[in-house]
């Protein structure tokens, strides 16, 4: 298992030279002049030109790359532009606010999934079940900014059930349970259309295990209901397992929008601020440590995957 993971790991790290060549690059052809936001209006063309030279921007790019690869593996991801502090702990801290949101909106996709992708297809041929697969196809289809905003209008400003945004109460107050409070809207908002593909590939994936030998030979046993389901839910660990890894790029992409609409105060939010304010360093910091999460999560769900299913790890 040990050398599975290493694995991974070691076929982790291209992937990651990538991701920073894509964001390097991205940052590089985006419209604005980052020395011009630097130096101030009215600055004078010796201004500009000192803070170019002393920035390295004055060098051509392969040689501001390695720089900033260098800079970046050694923890320092530059000051940000806009406020004029280190970028690492602004990103840190909006990280892991992002990652609280995806994790409840993970919670909402896999258990609700599951639950709905279960119901369709033990009573596929009720009037119950037809409404559960319906369902999982509306969720797959909404739009997920329309949901948010939806969800905002209905519960948090027509009817004030939850709060319409923020983490926790005015003046940071209310501990755990402001936090789950906050947390209920954008974390459905999030997780409902993950929810749908959970659900679906669930169902597809129970249908075909039912109708395997081995869940008749289970039963013709006398092995009761419940028993063959726990049996027959372990063979469907695999796909859950897939669709998990397909999904978080999802539930992190979505949570970036959903934490603007919701004002979460995570990358989402950060990553907006810096791009209205042309924060370069926070734009690429931000794009990097998400690029970064995404794979060490793949990481995670493929050793996840391993252990539940020995053939992977061959």
């Amino acid at each position: 298992m040990s050398r599975f993971v290493l694995r991974r790991l070691l076929i982790a790290v291209p992937t990651l030279i990538g991701v920073t060549i894509v964001v390097f690059i991205t940052i590089k052809i985006i419209p604005g002049d980052p020395i011009a936001s630097l130096a101030g209006i009215g600055s004078t063309a010796a201004t500009r030109a000192a803070l170019t030279h002393r920035l390295g921007l004055d060098q051509p790019w392969p040689v501001q790359y390695f720089d900033w690869l260098k800079s970046i593996l050694t923890g320092d991801f530059g000051m940000s532009i806009s406020r004029q502090s280190p970028v690492r702990p602004l990103v840190l801290s909006a990280l892991w606010n992002t990652l609280i949101l995806a994790f409840a909106g993970g919670v909402v996709a896999f258990v609700g999934g599951t639950v709905l992708g279960a119901w369709s297809a033990l009573r596929r041929r009720h009037v119950d079940g037809k409404i559960a697969g319906g369902a999982s196809v509306v969720a797959v289809a909404a739009p997920q900014y329309s949901v948010a905003l939806l969800l905002l209008v209905v519960l948090a400003v027509n009817n004030p059930i939850f709060p319409s945004g923020g983490m926790y109460d005015s003046g940071g107050g209310g501990g755990f349970p402001a936090l789950l409070d906050h947390l209920v809207l954008p974390a459905i908002a999030v997780g409902l259309a993950p929810m749908g593909v959970v659900a679906r590939i669930f169902r597809s994936s129970l249908l075909d295990v039912m109708d395997q030998e081995f869940v008749t030979s289970l039963r013709s046993r006398g092995l009761g209901r419940s028993a063959v389901l726990r049996h027959a839910f372990h063979n469907t660990l695999p796909s859950l397992f897939t669709v998990a890894g397909l999904q978080i790029g999802f539930l992190l992409g979505g949570a970036i929008f959903v934490e603007i609409l919701f004002t979460w105060p995570g990358l989402g939010q950060l990553i907006f601020q810096a791009i209205s304010s042309r924060d370069y360093p926070m734009i690429e910091a931000c794009s990097l440590v998400l690029a970064v999460a995404f794979v060490l999560l793949n990481v995670v769900i493929d050793t996840g995957h391993a252990l539940v299913d020995p053939r992977v790890r061959r």
